[in-house]
């Protein structure tokens, strides 16, 4: 079985901020909203711009793909030039922005990119709520998705604990 790429939106806190500002909440307010859920940080900015959507992708290109890119390689553009607005009117069209992770092979390469996608009602990416988050994995011979459905702090806490592990005992 060869994976060929994958798609998804991998952070929780830009697609809660999404979310919020289509429900009528500002910029500033969703923001809030996703700290006070414990799903954003004190500084969102990492978030917001992409950067930890960027990092997960590099993580999973390096990890599934075993092409060894760096962060630079991913073209990324985070959620934060994006109009109340803009959100609000693709909203009551039927379509969603969502933060779109990508990862396709060219050749013996891979063109990454982390970037806001309009999404039509019919995509299953754009259906994702709150701090949902799910992933598409394309492979030689069928599409595998898997979907995390609202997950809470356990699992943020879960996550950041075995990453230390991983990190102090090799």
């Amino acid at each position: 079985m060869d994976i060929r790429g994958f798609s998804g939106v991998l952070n929780s806190t830009t697609n809660v901020v999404l979310t919020e500002i289509e429900r009528g909440r500002s910029f500033d307010e969703a923001v809030r909203r996703a700290q006070a859920m414990g799903i954003a940080e004190t500084d969102p900015s990492a978030d917001i711009d992409g950067w930890d959507s960027a990092v997960k992708v590099a993580a999973l290109t390096i990890a599934l793909l075993g092409v060894p890119i760096r962060l630079d390689q991913v073209q990324r553009t985070g959620i934060r030039e994006l109009s109340e607005e803009k959100i609000r009117s693709a909203h009551t069209a039927g379509m969603r922005y969502k933060l779109v992770c990508r990862a396709e092979r060219r050749g013996d390469g891979v063109d990454c990119s982390v970037q806001p996608e309009l999404l039509l009602a019919s995509d299953p990416l754009a259906n994702l709520e709150g701090s949902s988050s799910a992933v598409r994995f394309d492979m030689d011979i069928f599409g595998l998705s898997l979907l995390e459905h609202n997950p809470g702090i356990e699992a943020t806490g879960y996550g950041l604990l075995a990453d230390f592990l991983r990190a102090v005992h090799p």
